[in-house]
């Protein structure tokens, strides 16, 4: 089952959002209800906040008073956090029982509507994130307009949430929202058509993308970090201790002339790791389908460097998955032929004249990767000798 997480500022019309996917067929958790739902009468969190704020956040039928508690903890730093002692464990455990419900009765896609997803960092728990991003001053406005909130308060609680910056930094999918209502809706519509459908039977299936057969090569594309970025989170939360490294690699990484695709390095302690039960299910349960007829040795450089080979299930976002032992030559190059790149403009120049060579000669793209080969074992020396020069080691930018 995909999940998706979808978040944005208060007033950014987020609701809207989430009532158009449940249309269409989400199964959508709401965040909001949840908390609202574990405070009702008879829940346990419910005699934890008496005990904690007192009678006073009661009403005469000992219902909770939500605006006098949001009173006492708003701008409270440690009566805040006391309140999430003893909301959050609740919420989050009915919020796993929901997905997991919904798992369990087909559902192809749930949607988590979580406001404080980015403040919580929990956006490496989803397969996308989904942010609505509306402009900080619409916001406000349509608090004052439809809400009816007073403007410095309506100010005082957007400003009391993450940013819009920290919110895009996270943002697989961004939802505009400062045009029309019908406007939002067919980006939704067009979002379910166009990735979240194709995203979801490709998990069912286990069914990695597959780039075009036909070779295409791009200028760096400034989007690029970023989205290897927020897949290494995903990686990280899925894997955890078993995956001793996580980088960015590949002409993606530099970031130079290339095929648009996303190459990521896992470091792990042996390939046994890599080949064990909880290696490979965290790897398909987070949209990372191993490609078994892939996994083999690698001749580069005169030595055979043994790796595991995954790709990604995400439609919009073709990533190829390198598994290799730390401090294995292979691992170890990968790392150094980023590194050398980076560093050395005429060494990029020249690997980018040998693109276009092989480029020009209109081989698929599963031939040219091979074309590249001896152009590979012909720098080895070079870029070996730049580190040694520039006392480089295998630093890797997710430790």
């Amino acid at each position: 089952m995909l999940r998706v997480g979808l978040t944005g500022g208060i007033g950014s019309g987020k609701s809207t959002v989430s009532r158009r996917l449940a249309e269409l067929g989400a199964v959508v958790v709401d965040a909001d209800l949840m908390a609202r739902e574990v405070v009702e009468p008879g829940e346990p969190a419910l005699a934890l906040i008496r005990a904690q704020f007192g009678d006073g956040v009661f009403d005469a039928e000992g219902a909770l008073d939500r605006p006098a508690l949001g009173r006492l903890v708003f701008g409270d730093p440690h009566a805040l956090t006391a309140l999430e002692e003893i909301t959050h464990p609740a919420i989050w455990e009915r919020t796993a029982r929901r997905l997991d419900a919904a798992a369990a009765g087909g559902a192809r896609v749930a949607v988590h509507d979580m406001p404080l997803l980015v403040e919580k960092q929990m956006a490496g728990g989803y397969h996308l994130v989904v942010v609505v991003d509306t402009a900080e001053e619409e916001r406000v406005r349509r608090l004052v307009e439809f809400r009816g909130t007073p403007e410095d308060e309506a100010r005082s609680r957007v400003a009391a949430q993450a940013g819009d910056e920290q919110r895009r930094s996270v943002a697989d999918v961004l939802l505009d929202n400062n045009g029309t209502p019908g406007a939002l809706l067919t980006a939704v519509d067009r979002l379910w058509r166009e990735r979240l459908t194709p995203f979801a039977d490709n998990l069912a299936a286990m069914r990695p993308v597959t780039a075009p057969e036909e070779l295409v090569l791009t200028e760096p594309d400034p989007a690029w970090p970023d989205m290897a970025a927020r897949e290494i989170a995903r990686l990280r939360h899925r894997l955890g201790d078993l995956a001793l490294t996580v980088d960015h690699i590949g002409s993606t990484s530099v970031p130079m002339y290339a095929k648009p695709i996303i190459d990521l390095q896992v470091g792990v302690a042996s390939l046994e790791v890599a080949d064990s039960a909880d290696f490979t299910s965290a790897m398909r349960e987070g949209g990372w389908p191993r490609r078994a007829d892939i996994t083999r040795d690698n001749p580069k450089g005169g030595g055979h460097w043994p790796k595991r080979y995954h790709r990604g299930c995400d439609p919009a976002v073709p990533i190829h998955l390198h598994v290799r032992e730390v401090g294995s030559p292979g691992w170890r190059w990968a790392l150094l032929f980023r590194d050398w790149l980076r560093a050395e403009p005429d060494a990029r120049a020249v690997y980018r004249a040998e693109k276009e060579r092989l480029a020009a000669l209109g081989l698929p793209r599963e031939e040219y990767a091979a074309a590249k080969e001896p152009w590979f074992d012909s720098v080895h020396q070079g870029a070996r000798a730049w580190a040694r020069r520039a006392g480089w080691t295998p630093l890797h930018e997710d430790s």
